[in-house]
């Protein structure tokens, strides 16, 4: 009977690509939540917050979101960061004939760590030049990239994989995979130097991924 279970658990790749849908649309939501004005350093103004007169000067108003910029700056990394990995998601998905329990399982971790990107985010938000920060977001990248690849080299040994649709899609899967991470290993390993340095060279990368330019070599990662 345990036998029979394993092979008929988590078979449904309907249930599984809705549930990666609705676990991307709540990251994504969520770290929208952490854009905010920091209200609080003009509290002890004596007019409430949502009039007009709350702040004494244009200048101010742009000193506070210049504070915001951190905030901004990580939030529109991340949202490429699940952009690109829900398009490899979905894509994945598209050429599967099927799911078992262990791909599902295994796929349950690819979102374990899609659900940590917020709190990622916003300690490297918090704590932009402390280089601890930018290697636990490049430790969370390096998981969401692992796991992904990890799920299409499973798929393939366990017959999931509908190779006959695309001829070739394993091996550009994982291209596609493999040369970023190795891309952004290298950019991250420039928080050495400056971790602004580093943290502008993973949103040019991310952005290279999102535009894909039919220009070579950008056109390879």
């Amino acid at each position: 009977m345990s036998s029979l279970y394993q092979r008929v658990a988590g078979g449904s790749l309907e249930r599984l690509s809705a549930l990666n849908d609705g676990v991307f649309a709540i990251v994504l939501t969520l770290l929208v939540l952490d854009l905010h004005v920091p209200a609080e350093k003009v509290i002890h103004r004596q007019r409430p917050l949502w009039s007009g007169d709350a702040l004494s000067s244009e200048s101010e108003l742009w000193h506070l979101l210049g504070e915001v910029a951190p905030n901004l700056l990580t939030y529109l990394m991340s949202f490429l960061t699940l952009g690109m990995f829900y398009v490899g998601s979905q894509t994945l998905f598209n050429h599967l004939r099927g799911s078992d329990r262990n791909f599902t399982w295994l796929h349950l971790t690819f979102l374990l760590c899609v659900s940590l990107l917020p709190f990622t985010t916003a300690l490297l938000a918090q704590f932009m030049t402390f280089r601890i920060a930018v290697a636990v977001y490049w430790v969370n990248l390096l998981a969401l990239g692992l796991l992904l690849l990890a799920g299409v080299k499973y798929a393939r040994r366990a017959g999931l994989l509908d190779t006959e649709r695309t001829p070739g899609f394993q091996r550009a899967f994982e291209r596609r995979i493999v040369i970023p991470q190795v891309l952004y290993a290298a950019a991250f390993a420039l928080c050495v130097v400056n971790t602004y340095v580093s943290i502008a060279l993973v949103v040019l990368l991310q952005l290279n991924s999102a535009i894909a330019p039919n220009i070579r070599p950008l056109n390879r990662f």
